[in-house]
């Protein structure tokens, strides 16, 4: 196990410094500020008057998995039977889960870099081997088969939309780099904790094109429900019961007052307004930011913005820390994410409600001038 190889969340640091200010405008937090449905609520609140407080099964509630799966069917078309649905406390724990299951002590783990600081904190965690792959503005932050040609690699894992970039992997792309990790014995991860937050396509799933790849979401962010510590993960039919030993030993089960909120996340017509007002802010912060500072892309989804910042210095994290000091304005440094030119960028998360934007980009204009 090296621990000792696992990087600070430096965004965590951020948000700590920022807490000292009371007037500061946050873009480094990547959690939604909107509440869930009020059905969430509602479901939540039950379960605590019905005294929900044992332990599910480790897999997690039947009745949820099966609205998961119904989830797949009516939004992307795939069949997943409710067998195939882990429950984890959070994304995080179907990461660890996901990893155990596709590679040994030793193993290599594709990444891209920029990618989720997390990933190469928990291979190193788990004494694998992280192997990166540069990612840039050329081709929209997607990874590109012909990088994988050569690579010694036991797994791949990308997100789609990512964090930090907001880029969305074209069906395309994900279906060419699926059939490249089928063809060379290469276990596919597919972070989709962002699906639900794509403004102006519609996002394909890595099941799609690939039955046995292991696909990753959950209620934090879409579902406006950080603090509920509800993830999921699928995996293939042949590698369920390894999962449930794997979650017994982790975790015993996930969440279960979670998981009886969760029963009521899927309120479309709630969640269509959760979409619409990022879609806002997203427009509103782009433009905004448009002559602050160079925007190589639009997001396509998520909730985050990725800024260069080169021409005003090649130490984003220096000028973080600095523009924090100074006007109160925080955001997350780009060398959180990776080393591949991470130093030249800043990530905004587009997570307050439009007057704060509005009032944080007056103070980083003011400044700059």
């Amino acid at each position: 196990m090296r621990y000792d190889k696992m990087s600070a969340f430096i965004v965590m640091d951020i948000v700590r410094e920022a807490a000292q200010y009371p007037n500061a405008v946050h873009f480094e937090i990547g959690q939604p500020d909107l509440p869930p449905s009020p059905a969430v609520r509602a479901a939540f609140q039950a379960a605590l008057d019905d005294v929900r407080f044992s332990y599910t099964e480790s897999l997690g509630l039947y009745a949820l998995r099966e609205k998961i799966c119904t989830h797949y069917r009516q939004t992307y078309g795939v069949e997943v039977t409710p067998e195939r649905v882990v429950l984890t406390p959070g994304t995080s724990g179907a990461f660890l889960v996901a990893y155990a299951l596709t590679l040994e002590a030793g193993g290599k783990l594709g990444l891209t870099d920029p990618s989720y600081p997390c990933y190469r904190n928990f291979a190193h965690l788990l004494d694998i081997e992280p192997q990166t792959f540069a990612v840039d503005k050329s081709d929209c932050y997607q990874l590109h088969p012909d990088q994988l040609r050569g690579a010694d690699i036991d797994a791949l894992q990308i997100s789609s939309p990512a964090n930090p970039t907001g880029n969305l992997y074209t069906p395309q792309r994900l279906q060419t780099l699926n059939e490249y990790c089928q063809a060379h014995g290469i276990a596919f991860i597919s972070d989709e904790l962002y699906h639900g937050l794509v403004y102006d396509s519609a996002a394909a799933t890595a099941l799609q094109f690939n039955p046995q790849a292991y696909v990753i979401n959950g209620f934090s962010k879409y579902y406006c429900m950080p603090g509920a510590r509800l993830g999921w993960l699928i995996v293939p039919p042949e590698k369920v019961r390894a999962a449930e030993i794997i979650v017994q030993n982790l975790f015993i089960c996930p969440p279960t007052l979670s998981q009886y909120a969760a029963l009521a996340a899927f309120d479309d017509a709630y969640l269509a307004q959760v979409r619409q007002e990022f879609a806002a802010r997203r427009d509103f912060l782009y433009d905004a930011l448009q002559d602050v500072f160079t925007l190589e892309f639009k997001p396509q989804g998520a909730f985050y913005l990725w800024a260069d910042v080169s021409r005003y210095t090649d130490d984003s994290y220096a000028f973080a820390k600095q523009m924090l000091a100074e006007i109160q304005v925080a955001a997350t440094p780009g060398i959180d994410f990776g080393s591949h030119r991470t130093h030249h960028y800043l990530r905004f998360a587009y997570t307050r409600e439009r007057a704060a934007m509005q009032e944080g980009v007056a103070r980083m204009q003011a400044w700059l001038r």
